[in-house]
């Protein structure tokens, strides 16, 4: 395990600091860069990156704005206090900035989110964690600075999209679930419009138990849970669903609003929807839950008039989830990895 941070200087003339709003757009040129250079087109939006700057995402983020000596931002680092022991790393280097300075400016970064990480596991009280970063697939430059920042890959993703015709919103497009199935959204409150605290308990404890022998699975409690993911700005409770079996919770999904994305080419899109999480307990595998809270989506992002529904698959899913998003209607866009560093917190 690593126990200190690389130290590392920025160029000369060059700043770091912690963005503010008026920085959003400049993080979201940089971002979009980084994404047409890496991936092949760019989908960074304003909405989503002033959620985590600026928005109620930020208690639990710490950023580090870096601008060159003529106040162009060319790097931005992010530190996301996942749970405990985990942090989730994003560091973006502007890919217009010739290889030798953009190496210069990727140690500073990786440096920082280090140090960043630090901080927060100190704050968390553990004795070791680890930093959770990622790239996509054909993106060599930043394989490399992960590599010489002690990351190791541990994991690819498929990035999943399936389009959505207007026709799947009658009720006879999709058969009924099985017999005992009952799938629903979460109960909301008439006054208030809140959902109801013993469904989110039960998603919660769904979700929980479903991922538990997966990769990279960590526990959150209820409060962790329900707090991180209303900071998404495409939350919305109407996106909750709730799977029983027999009257037992037995599966969930959270879902989210996408609006604001581009084309390859740069134009706007139509909005989707995006499955955040999807869990089946494992005492009701093998009833047809996934597959029918898989249409409750599909079902809903058709009556709202979007065009598509995406979500992520582990590439080494131990339950054969991608057979059943291939078979429903489910590509791969792209392959994102999941890169990994174990740190140690040296002892004061």
């Amino acid at each position: 395990m690593t126990t200190t941070p690389v130290q590392a200087d920025l160029p000369e003339g060059w700043t770091s600091t912690t963005p503010t709003e008026r920085d959003v757009e400049d993080l979201v040129r940089l971002l979009r860069r980084h994404e047409k250079q890496a991936r092949g087109w760019p989908g960074a939006d304003s909405e989503n990156v002033a959620a985590d700057v600026t928005g109620r995402g930020v208690r639990t983020r710490t950023h580090l704005l870096v601008r060159d000596s003529s106040g162009v931002a060319r790097a931005w680092v992010s530190c996301h206090d996942r749970a405990a022991g985990r942090v989730l790393v994003g560091v973006t280097v502007d890919p217009d900035l010739p290889e030798t300075e953009a190496d210069v400016v990727a140690a500073y970064a990786f440096a920082a989110a280090e140090a960043f990480s630090l901080e927060i596991g100190r704050r968390r009280g553990v004795d070791d964690f680890h930093m959770d970063s990622g790239a996509f697939q054909d993106d060599a430059r930043q394989h490399r600075w992960l590599e010489e920042s002690g990351f190791t890959k541990v994991r690819d993703w498929w990035q999943m999209s399936r389009p959505v015709s207007p026709d799947e919103a009658a009720p006879e497009a999709f058969p009924p679930p099985r017999e005992g199935v009952v799938v629903r959204r979460v109960r909301r409150d008439d006054h208030v419009g809140m959902p109801e605290e013993q469904d989110l308990r039960d998603i919660h404890f769904v979700l929980e138990e479903s991922f538990a022998d997966h990769f990279n699975s960590y526990r959150e409690t209820f409060e962790e849970f329900v707090g991180r993911l209303r900071e998404d700005p495409g939350h919305r409770w109407d996106h909750w669903w709730l799977a029983t079996v027999d009257g037992e919770p037995a599966g969930a999904v959270v879902a989210t609003t996408v609006t604001g994305r581009l084309d390859s080419q740069g134009r706007p899109q139509p909005d989707g929807s995006y499955i955040d999480y999807i869990g089946v307990h494992q005492r009701a595998r093998g009833r047809g839950v996934a597959k029918s809270l898989l249409r409750a989506v599909i079902a809903d992002a058709a009556a709202r008039g979007r065009n598509r529904v995406g979500l992520e698959v582990d590439a080494d899913s131990p339950t054969g989830a991608h057979g059943l998003y291939t078979s429903m209607g489910w590509r791969t866009a792209y392959v994102t990895e999941s890169w990994h560093k174990d740190v140690a917190i040296p002892a004061t």
